[in-house]
């Protein structure tokens, strides 16, 4: 394959690992999802060749049909990839993830966790999920609002069968990635906030926030996952 066809892997690399210096933290505190939406199954498998294991997609279909063909290209590759679900979930889709995909990051309400938790306990499985979080309140975005999170909280804690990981959030685009700082402390305290309550089993710990445009800020607050896409794999097919 042609080595060119992830000419950024090492420079998103070099990038994260310098804003992981100037905030203090060390190399391993952090995971680079590469965002595969809309990207070759060749370019998923170049990554994975230079050592990326972490990878994220949108759609169901597009991640099934991905999935699949990787196992037949590099069935010994295949399992060595941590799948993350990014994309917005409908109920009617839990069954194609649940147990297939390492992480969730999308649980936006209440009756989507309980579907979930529903069908990790008929697949024996616990799920590992993260809450996403409508920062800017956003009518175009999904995820809780921060009153209904508070509200729902001890709900979602209490499901069997599910792993509460963190919390996610996609702040308002801005051409400047100083602009989502504000959003990603937000983020950073509301999980603070969560962990207080005592709800939950095991602390929350991931920090599932930044994205090309400003994964360095992201770093830098706090995140301990950032979903790289165009910068990493260039233009969506």
């Amino acid at each position: 394959m042609d080595p060119s066809t992830l000419p950024n892997l090492e420079s998103v690399r070099n990038r994260a690992q310098q804003a992981l210096l100037r905030s203090g933290r060390s190399p391993d505190s952090l995971r680079l999802v590469g965002v595969s939406k809309k990207q070759s199954v060749d370019k998923i498998l170049q990554a994975l060749s230079e050592g990326l294991l972490e990878f994220g997609e949108n759609y169901v279909q597009e991640w099934q049909r991905k999935y699949l063909e990787i196992q037949k290209k590099a069935p010994d590759g295949s399992k060595k990839i941590h799948w993350h679900f990014l994309g917005h979930l409908q109920t009617n889709k839990v069954r194609d993830l649940v147990g297939k995909v390492e992480y969730l990051h999308t649980l936006d309400r209440l009756k989507l966790a309980q579907k979930v938790s529903q069908q990790a306990a008929a697949l024996e499985h616990r799920q590992k999920v993260l809450i996403e979080v409508n920062l800017g309140e956003e009518s175009s975005k999904s995820g809780y609002d921060l009153d209904g999170l508070r509200r729902d909280l001890p709900a979602l804690a209490s499901l069997p069968n599910l792993s509460w990981e963190g919390l996610m959030a996609i702040p308002p685009p801005s051409p400047n990635p100083e602009a989502a700082r504000p959003y990603f402390r937000k983020l950073k305290s509301l999980l603070d906030e969560c962990n207080q309550t005592g709800v939950f089993k095991k602390p929350l710990t991931e920090l599932s926030m930044g994205m090309s445009q400003d994964f360095e800020v992201a770093i830098e607050e706090g995140a301990t996952m950032i979903r790289v896409g165009t910068a990493l794999f260039g233009p969506r097919q």
